[in-house]
């Protein structure tokens, strides 16, 4: 009768089977993981006061851990000569500078960045005071990255100041009674007129050509800011102007002119058109935009 209530199927007894095993083998693998102790066996008991005192103290910043436990002090850094603009990865870390700055100074490098000075390094991202102090006698910039400045002496300059066949930085100004020509003066003979630098010589010969020549010295007024000041200075010769062909030109080249704008410059065009040629400057008293002002201040630049 147990037999018969005890009896299990064959294919039971196979799940069975398998899971004793199973579960002796995982019995088998935790007494053997969990039976090892990895705990660092100390020459000294852990009554010892002196091995509480080991195990409480850290290692220094100095020293660093090393594979087999023991502790190792830190490279030192190393003193010689470098060029910042030169070195190489290597040299930097040697120095002791750390790797991002190594980074950093590779990167100003390779952007065109020069160290012409040693104060140019001490801008070095992370450099601290007493680590520029430890490295300045060491550092040397190559003749190549100098300022070209260092190539003349200031004796040398000053020299060639003082030698006759020097050109003076500054153009020499007019002394009084002194006059130029504006009608063919440049920019840089209108410089030395009292009152004139770069900006009105530039205005001047710009509103010059515009007109196509000055026929009065009243015109500098009309140039916005000219400096009163200049007006002794300046005379007017025998150059003439350039005269615009009032029946030839078109509607644009007409309206270039300072004394003609887009209207009128098409009410010219338009005469034409309707009545033929223009042959005298009095022609233009019949358009509403020609008034006797206008019509004077137009006739040394009118042909026909």
């Amino acid at each position: 009768m147990l037999r018969k209530f005890f009896y299990i199927i064959k294919s039971d007894r196979r799940i069975i089977l398998a899971a004793l095993t199973v579960f002796v083998v995982a019995v088998v693998a935790v007494a053997l993981v969990g039976g090892r102790d990895t705990t660092p066996v100390s020459p000294l008991t852990d009554s010892s006061p002196v091995a509480a005192a080991t195990v409480a103290v850290a290692p220094s910043s100095s020293q660093r851990p090393i594979n087999d436990g023991t502790i190792a002090a830190a490279p030192v850094a190393e003193r010689f000569p470098f060029d910042p603009n030169t070195a190489d990865s290597t040299q930097l870390l040697r120095l002791g500078l750390q790797r991002w700055q190594v980074r950093n100074i590779y990167k100003y490098r390779a952007a065109g960045g020069i160290y012409r000075t040693k104060a140019d390094f001490a801008r070095l991202y992370g450099l601290t005071v007493g680590q520029y102090r430890e490295l300045e006698p060491y550092i040397t910039i190559g003749a190549d990255y100098r300022p070209a400045a260092d190539l003349f002496p200031r004796r040398e300059v000053a020299a060639a100041s003082a030698d006759s066949a020097f050109t003076p930085r500054y153009p020499v100004k007019l002394a009084k009674g002194e006059t130029i020509d504006l009608s063919t003066a440049d920019t840089t003979a209108l410089q030395r007129v009292p009152g004139i630098g770069p900006y009105y010589a530039r205005r001047i010969v710009d509103y010059r050509q515009r007109l196509g020549g000055f026929t009065t010295l009243a015109q500098l007024d009309e140039i916005d800011g000219f400096p009163q000041e200049a007006l002794p200075y300046l005379t007017l010769g025998a150059g003439g102007v350039q005269q615009l062909n009032v029946n030839s030109l078109s509607l644009n080249d007409l309206k270039r002119h300072p004394y003609i704008n887009f209207y009128q410059a098409r009410a010219i065009v338009d005469y034409r058109r309707q009545n033929g040629p223009i042959n005298d400057i009095g022609d233009l008293r019949l358009l509403p935009d020609f008034g006797d002002e206008v019509i004077e201040r137009l006739r040394p630049y009118i042909t026909y």
